[in-house]
């Protein structure tokens, strides 16, 4: 097996050597992760400049650009072979219900699946994680059940872990995103020069977060998996919409 890892908390991420490691033994692997931390990069693409890429030290790809660089240079430049499945993580922290419109660890699998492979982002729901292991153990048994029964092919898997260990997890559940309350207003500064710098404030509370949410699912120590489309289409809403648009 093929396998093509990213993240984008940079490719001196802790998780990404731990997970690296777990992954290598399933098949082949090739890393290509950013240069730097580049978390909430989101699906942007560089097209304003050339990109660079080098072979660090420990031997994964690093890019001086953003998640869904690395993995579209990756399956379109970099590999001599196309991935047969490509993993994103694990994310310090969680990507759970609004995260995902952000979060450059989910933007790594939807490019691997916009571009045709099956897609894994995995994030840890702690900000200093301690057991990375138990994203390598459930990314294992994930990986071996698609091979068994594969998902469609317009499915990305956003799971998030809690920083528990292995014997402590309740098992996985399927789940749906939840919700937060709007994000808290941004932090106004002076810099040395008198001028005025803002900082984007906190994301906002859980709203929906009851059960049936990955944030139910995390806080009950399950795994949270959670199918993602790249198709936004609302469907249910068509109709009503051309109905709206007759009367212009």
């Amino acid at each position: 097996m093929q396998i093509l890892l990213s993240n984008d908390d940079g490719y001196l991420a802790p998780g990404l050597e731990v997970l690296a490691t777990c992954l290598s033994k399933l098949g082949d692997l090739s890393v290509v992760a950013p240069d730097r931390n580049r978390s909430a990069a989101s699906n942007s693409l560089t097209l304003s400049r050339p990109l660079n890429v080098q072979k660090a030290d420990n031997g994964f790809y690093k890019v001086d650009g953003t998640p869904t660089d690395c993995v579209h240079l990756a399956i379109t430049g970099i590999l001599q072979s196309e991935p047969d499945i490509v993993v994103s993580g694990p994310n310090d922290g969680p990507n759970m219900g609004d995260d995902v419109l952000y979060s450059g660890t989910v933007a790594a699998a939807t490019e691997g699946r916009f571009l045709g492979f099956p897609a894994i982002a995995v994030s840890m729901a702690s900000f200093d994680p301690q057991h990375f292991e138990t994203a390598c153990w459930a990314i294992e048994k994930l990986i071996a059940k698609l091979q068994q029964h594969p998902l469609t092919n317009d499915t990305i898997l956003n799971v998030n872990v809690p920083d528990l260990p292995v014997e402590q997890i309740k098992g996985f559940q399927s789940t749906r995103l939840g919700n937060r309350h709007k994000s808290s207003g941004v932090i106004k500064q002076i810099n040395p020069r008198g001028e005025s710098v803002y900082w984007v404030g906190p994301p906002g509370e859980e709203q929906d977060a009851g059960e049936g949410t990955d944030f139910y699912a995390v806080k009950q120590g399950f795994i949270s998996v959670t199918p993602l489309q790249i198709d936004l289409t609302r469907y249910d809403s068509l109709q009503n919409l051309n109905q709206w648009l007759t009367e212009l």
